[in-house]
């Protein structure tokens, strides 16, 4: 019995383990998954930390035009010379900012699709240099930090462009609007209404145009107080990653047979069109 146990016990302990695969095999494996999925296997030992850290792996999950958007983004200066793939990809998934901080880029974490948003402060507001109708007002709830605040105003417009290397695919731009002024007050967040009125009269125009002659307009009311919404404004498509595409854009209910305010303008948001079948947010404009 004894000879037995020990025959089995050495028969056991010469099974395979995660350990002896080799690397290589490892990062061809992590080349076909998502970039959670890579992170989670790296955790498991030294041999698949090693392999996550593999430059073709990572080549795969960058967008193809990323070295344009880099020096887009960073001037062609600023941006480390010494990361790797990996590297690069995990600077390009932070909250980079650029246009004298008018505008924010970023690879989403869990796709690797470019993101873009624009700042209020970047935007063209019809009266923004009038207290009497807009301020700009500080809020954690924006990746800005402030927001432009409408109290009144007969003729509402905003407009803004963006001139970027965005990857090809297909891209969705919407308004970050929140009806209502938000605070905190005892530490629970509150939602002032008082100045919020004449959006349910006339509804909004909003357009986008592009420098390769796409053009799209519709037309939406603003509803909702308390809580912030997407209000998508249209879709364009991009060819040629290595090339900038201008998108000019807009937003106005100009019917000056009555007032409107009570709204918190936040940015514009560039999302890939795909984004809107896996993020819930932004279907409920």
């Amino acid at each position: 019995m004894g000879n037995w146990f020990s025959t089995t016990s050495s028969s056991q302990s010469s099974k395979p383990s995660l350990d002896e695969l080799p690397e290589s095999c490892v990062a061809a494996v992590m080349e076909y998954m998502d970039p959670p999925q890579i992170c989670k296997l790296a955790s498991l030992n030294r041999t698949f930390r090693a392999a996550s850290f593999a430059d073709f792996v990572w080549e795969s999950k960058l967008p193809s035009n990323y070295e344009v958007i880099i020096s887009k983004i960073f001037d062609g200066g600023s941006f480390p010379s010494h990361l790797g793939k990996r590297g690069i990809y995990s600077r390009l998934c932070s909250l980079n900012t650029f246009d004298d901080g008018t505008k924010k880029a970023w690879l989403d974490r869990s796709m690797g699709k470019l993101c873009l948003s624009i700042s209020a402060k970047g935007l063209y507001i019809t009266g923004i240099d009038d207290r009497r109708y807009w301020n700009h007002i500080p809020t954690e709830e924006s990746r800005f930090s402030s927001v432009a605040y409408l109290q009144q105003i007969w003729w509402f417009e905003v407009d803004g462009e963006v001139e970027f290397p965005f990857p090809p695919g297909t891209y969705s731009l919407f308004f970050r609007i929140h009806l209502g002024k938000a605070s905190k007050r005892f530490g629970r967040r509150v939602c002032n209404t008082e100045h919020v009125h004449g959006w349910d009269i006339k509804p909004v125009k909003l357009q986008l145009w592009t420098s390769n002659d796409q053009h799209v307009a519709s037309h939406c009311f603003l509803k909702g107080t308390g809580k912030w919404r997407y209000y998508h404004a249209g879709d364009f498509v991009v060819e040629d990653g290595n090339v900038s595409t201008k998108v000019k854009f807009s937003m106005t209910q100009i019917d000056c047979t009555h007032t409107k305010g009570g709204l918190c303008l936040d940015s514009v948001f560039v999302y890939p069109s795909e984004f809107r079948k896996v993020k819930e947010f932004l279907n409920h404009s």
